[in-house]
């Protein structure tokens, strides 16, 4: 079979491996159909992911049909369209027995730990499968999982009908995070510098676009929510400043959601979050929101077909690359198909 390994920073190789076989009664072994590319697995191709290690088959976003079965797996049969979750967690740890396995102390993600979904063929922990059970473009099963993101990100923030959501960053998170928002009654204001992801936003169902290079971000947040301000600010982009951007724009009460993972300080004073009583949540990964991600694609009210904005065959990964990092104001998302 073939597998996309990077090797070292840059290197990045279409490599013949033997297919993988079950080696325990509760693996799965599936078909890989599609994978989507996502910031990670771009900062371990150009080495700027310090979670990673090499060589590494990369890719944590992917699906496909399921080709064989372990004699403890009951659930699932051949032919089965499935989603991956690549949160592998230990089970036994504070974390993991108080519901919070997505930041077990010895958490692993597929892809980035171990070996990922960038390949034609992977066993997995039936644990971690999730079936579609309707007909599906099997090139979109590899979104569930950014999708994901943006459904843990809204539980954490505690998203409600009929709130304010000011999201900073219209990339394929912000988007994600936003459908999940609009899905769930909330008025949604999303931001960009780049006018391209602004106008997919607006498609895809933001309410209120902000370009902030040609914007003030304040007034057209009194503009559009008036005195009832803003209930939840969601960072996906993830820099100090943004972070504390967050907390300047933030409203009495109001919920804030980070998700960076930089680790550089940010300039911000206890009282400005005191006075306000904000609360600040960091939310990564997800806790089993999989199968509450399918059923929004299921039902029709999350729309993968329209964050999917390029498809490349799985020979053509630095085509891929290079086209996300050169041309970042053409992409959502990519898509690699096996």
């Amino acid at each position: 079979m073939f597998s996309i390994k990077v090797v070292e920073p840059y290197q990045t190789l279409v490599v013949d491996e033997p297919i993988p076989v079950i080696s325990n009664p509760d693996e799965v072994l599936i078909k890989v159909t599609s994978g989507g590319i996502c910031g990670s697995d771009i900062g371990i191709w150009n080495g700027t992911n310090a979670l990673a290690t090499y060589p590494r088959i990369i890719g944590h976003e992917f699906g496909g049909i399921i080709k064989g079965l372990g004699d403890g797996v009951k659930d699932f049969k051949v032919g089965d369209k499935v989603a991956v979750d690549p949160v592998v967690s230990c089970g036994s740890c504070y974390a993991c027995t108080h519901d919070n396995h997505n930041v077990c102390d010895k958490l692993e993600v597929i892809g980035v730990h171990r070996d990922g979904g960038f390949r034609e063929y992977i066993t997995v922990n039936k644990s971690n499968v999730h079936l579609l059970k309707q007909e599906f473009d099997v090139s979109l099963l590899s979104l569930v999982e950014p999708y994901s993101i943006g459904y843990e990100i809204n539980e954490r923030g505690r998203t409600k009908k009929g709130e304010n959501v000011l999201i900073l960053g219209a990339g394929p998170i912000g988007i994600t995070t936003m459908q999940v928002a609009k899905m769930k009654g909330a008025n949604v204001i999303i931001t960009d510098i780049l006018p391209k992801r602004l106008d997919k936003a607006k498609e895809m169902g933001a309410d209120f676009t902000v370009l902030v290079t040609n914007q003030d971000l304040n007034k057209e947040i009194k503009k559009t929510t008036g005195n009832d301000g803003i209930h939840v600010i969601v960072d996906t982009v993830c820099v100090p400043k943004t972070f504390e951007q967050c907390i300047q724009l933030a409203d009495p009460g109001t919920r804030v959601v980070v998700i960076g993972l930089k680790n550089e300080p940010s300039n911000i004073k206890m009282v400005d979050i005191t006075k306000k009583g904000i609360e600040i949540i960091g939310s990564r990964l997800n806790k089993k929101r999989f199968d509450d991600v399918i059923k929004g694609f299921e039902s029709g009210q999350l729309h993968p077909e329209q964050l999917m904005t390029h498809q490349f065959d799985y020979t053509q990964i630095l085509d891929a690359l290079e086209l996300i990092t050169q041309h970042p104001e053409e992409v959502l998302k990519v898509v690699i198909n096996f």
